[in-house]
């Protein structure tokens, strides 16, 4: 029974037994007098039993037929094997026209005892984040790919800049992909508008962090790695990077996108833009029409945005370490820039100098805090992109060599995994590799086709060539075994 069956049972006993009226009992039941005499009379016939409700236990009106359910189960487990409920769900609807509910189909599925597809996880637990206090203390950046354009025009990626403490958008800017070149000018924008923020709180892109495994010895002994590009202009802008393990983390702005999907879309739409120039005009203007909007005050003052330091271009710019030509040239991929002489003609040759280049292209030789040459922007197409990881540039060239090695080798076999069964890596016949008369070496003119190296390299003129009996070599080998065998013998326990 049910607590409200049990309550029934009590006051219909007090009643048979005269302690209450009937209209006392129907009252407390919220019943009528009538109904209150009707379960009087089934308590006396058929015991506390008959108080339950009479169709319990009965097959409910709403019941699939057994056999749509036994058609469904047929389907389930023969045409439609594999399918998830909702897809299963269209199927039936369109093609055997059953107008079932996924709810149904989930039932059925788990009377016939088979698992879930797409099997749900339990959700996590998370800890609402309280907002930063004071504007400037904390900021969000991230990028979202999205048909901004629809099919106006090609498909982007908006990076974006939110204030933690306020919900102020602090910059936006279209580009192709998240990428170096623009996340650099998007916070270029926001250091020079708004100043310096305490913390810059984003995702785990390797613009940001680090994400490969590799640790080489001098990081090892320091015990940390070291940062990217990006990484190493907040370390010296005194600004700490907090990386997020799940979009949840940085919900706000994750939020906004959902905001800006909609509004700046829609906005777009309504201007007619079909060009990522146009669209990017247009910015300036929404973000003042948002942040009047949506923005609000902080919760403590004042700000807590810090003024950015005068060489910010200088700062904001990608760092190589170069040795100088005896020419006197740094090499940076295609560029090259040519060193002035030091005083009473001395040179830089061999000396190991500090290369940045900048944002806007321009490129900067430094050496001890001084700067020794410049050279101006390649146009103004210019991207910057990196040219080595920062962790490979202390590597020296055996070091280098080796990485690139060890990647080479993971391809082939990589390769070689991939490779189907029955198919050999060697391209060229034997009879194709065989040497041509009078012993000249074959060469493998199939650029990466497999040639037998090894032979060649016993046939070759430096593997056959052997010293002359007066050669030193085999001077000082005669005179090592002759001298050996002037050594006597020592006798056994002596």
């Amino acid at each position: 029974m049910s607590r409200k069956e049990l309550l029934r049972a009590g006051l219909v006993k007090a009643a048979l037994a005269g302690r209450i009226t009937n209209r006392q009992g129907a009252k407390s039941l919220r019943l009528s007098v009538r109904q209150f005499q009707r379960l009087k009379r089934r308590l006396e016939t058929g015991g506390d039993a008959a108080l339950r409700h009479r169709s319990r236990g009965q097959p409910t009106s709403h019941r699939l037929p057994a056999a749509l359910r036994t058609k469904v189960t047929t389907l389930m487990t023969t045409v439609y094997a594999g399918f998830n409920d909702v897809h299963l769900t269209e199927k039936l609807r369109e093609v055997e026209q059953l107008p079932l509910s996924r709810e149904s189909v989930r039932r059925l599925r788990l009377a016939a005892g088979r698992p879930a597809q797409r099997p749900r996880r339990a959700p996590r637990y998370r800890r609402r984040r309280t907002p930063a206090a004071a504007a400037g203390a904390l900021v969000q950046t991230d990028g979202s790919p999205f048909a901004w354009l629809e099919d106006r025009g090609p498909r982007l990626t908006l990076l974006g800049v939110i204030d933690d403490a306020t919900g102020q958008i602090l910059a936006l800017r279209f580009r192709e992909a998240e990428d170096l070149h623009g996340y650099t000018g998007l916070f270029h924008e926001v250091f020079t508008i708004h100043g310096l923020p305490l913390a810059v709180y984003g995702d785990r892109l390797n613009v940001f962090v680090r994400n490969d495994r590799h640790w080489t010895l001098e990081e090892q002994l320091a015990g940390q790695r070291h940062p990217t590009h990006l990484g190493r202009m907040f370390q010296d802008l005194g600004i700490s990077y907090i990386s997020a393990h799940s979009p949840q983390a940085k919900g706000r702005i994750e939020r906004l996108w959902a905001t800006l999907q909609d509004r700046l879309a829609s906005e777009l739409r309504l201007r007619g833009l079909k060009t990522p120039a146009a669209a990017e005009a247009y910015l300036p203007e929404f973000i003042a029409d948002f942040n009047a909007r949506f923005a609000h005050p902080p919760a403590t003052t004042p700000a807590l945005w810090r003024r950015p330091p005068r060489d910010l271009a200088l700062v904001l710019s990608c760092r190589y370490t170069r040795v100088v030509a005896r020419d006197h040239t740094i090499r940076l991929g295609e560029r090259r820039v040519q060193l002035p002489s030091r005083a009473h003609g001395r040179g830089y040759a061999g000396l190991r100098v500090e290369v940045r280049e900048l944002l806007d292209g321009r490129l900067v030789v430094r050496h001890d805090g001084r700067v020794l040459a410049t050279q101006p922007s390649p146009g103004p197409d210019f991207v910057l992109t990196p040219r080595r990881a920062p962790s490979t540039e202390r590597q020296g060239r055996r070091q280098r060599q080796a990485t690139e090695m060890r990647k080479a080798l993971t391809e082939l076999a990589r390769a070689e995994k991939q490779r189907p069964a029955g198919l050999t890596t060697d391209l060229i016949p034997a009879a194709a590799r065989a040497e041509p008369a009078g012993g000249a070496p074959t060469h493998d003119r199939q650029g990466g086709c497999s040639v037998d190296t090894l032979a060649r390299a016993r046939n070759s003129p430096r593997a056959q060539w052997r010293p002359a009996p007066s050669h030193p070599w085999r001077r000082a080998v005669t005179s090592a075994v002759a001298a050996k065998k002037r050594q006597k013998p020592i006798p056994p326990g002596g």
